[in-house]
């Protein structure tokens, strides 16, 4: 069994169906503060399935405490999602994301110490390298240092945790994704973002389902090929999977290292202007946009080296380009018309 905390969100749900699909049994936990308990729905849809959930936010120790120890002698690892994750929201609500994100983390590793839980898999983010100074950016690349953002800061703090709270009796691995998009291919879940979103595949469906009116790109006169941001984008499907690997990989009888650290994602840079091209030909027309002026923070070209998770995890990315921008199409599709 194993207990997957954030279960309901974007990357947590399609988690949940990969490990439901290769036979774990799953303790979902979610507060629903950025999600949506009709998700429970779509997971046993596509997995014939319904995960345990309970409603609890993991910032309240007690709450956590009374799941985990109703189950503690069946669980067999975790899998943390739980956290908020908006850079811009990060920089103006700093105290906010210090006390979200390093509370909740905090209360999970309690609670494994506590109940003597081992196999952790912490959700952490490329984000920790910051502006790198070359690319492909392999795991052993520094921490930038001032993080880029409090975000990226938390994510660097719960890896130093996780590596400092390990020991024969706890292994841990802390997994730093890249740039997530896309969606289950049956379209039942996806990325649902509230608001005006601030990734880029949603802001492209919603301009192409007519909630907003043009793309926004963020400057054009980058160092890149085409002049916009390059980034290492991933299907969702892939990253769920990676996390798959890396709960095997704990249960592995033959695994010893108490702590690693994996880059997931492709290993190519697409710029902004290739996802948009690639959304157009799954659209049928292209979409209207418009160049604006550059983001602060925004780094020109930022790709993984995967090595790693292929030799390591036994993982690798299965999916193109274009299958990321048809399933997220799918998906906004069937969310604007169920």
């Amino acid at each position: 069994m194993i207990l997957v905390t954030g279960g309901l969100g974007y990357i947590g749900s399609h988690t949940v169906v990969v490990l439901q699909q290769a036979g774990y049994e799953v303790i979902l936990l979610d507060n629903l503060s950025n999600s949506s308990v009709e998700v429970l729905d779509s997971i046993e849809k596509i997995t014939t399935k319904r995960p345990l959930f309970y409603e609890v936010d993991v910032t309240v120790y007690a709450d956590l405490e009374k799941v985990i120890q109703s189950h503690a002698n069946d669980i067999q690892g975790i899998i943390h999602f739980a956290a908020k994750k908006a850079v811009s929201e990060s920089m103006a609500y700093p105290s906010l994301y210090y006390q979200q994100n390093m509370n909740a983390w905090t209360n999970v590793l309690h609670a494994a110490t506590q109940f003597s839980l081992s196999n952790i898999v912490f959700s952490s983010s490329s984000t920790v390298y910051g502006q790198p100074e070359s690319n492909p950016i392999t795991e052993d690349f520094p921490y930038q240092s001032p993080a880029s953002s409090i975000y990226a800061h938390t994510k660097q703090l719960g890896e130093l945790f996780l590596q400092n709270v390990v020991s024969s009796k706890l292994k841990g691995l802390a997994l730093r994704y890249f740039n997530p998009i896309g969606a289950h291919a049956s379209a039942w879940i996806g990325e649902q973002p509230q608001g005006i979103p601030n990734n880029l595949m949603p802001y492209i469906t919603q301009v192409a389902i007519g909630i907003q009116p043009f793309l926004r790109i963020f400057g054009a006169d980058y160092p890149t090929p085409d002049g916009t941001c390059v980034r290492d984008y991933i299907h969702v499907v892939d990253l769920a999977n990676a996390h798959l690997k890396a709960i095997n990989l704990l249960l592995h009888p033959a695994y010893e290292l108490t702590y690693d650290v994996y880059n997931i994602g492709t290993g190519l840079g697409y710029s902004v202007l290739d996802v948009m091209h690639s959304f157009n030909k799954v659209y049928g027309k292209d979409i209207p946009y418009k160049i604006v002026g550059r983001r602060a923070g925004d780094v020109p070209l930022y790709y993984s080296d995967p090595n790693k998770a292929n030799e390591k995890l036994g993982w690798k990315a299965q999916f193109s380009l274009d299958d990321m921008t048809a399933d997220a199409w799918r998906w906004e599709n069937h969310l604007r018309n169920r």
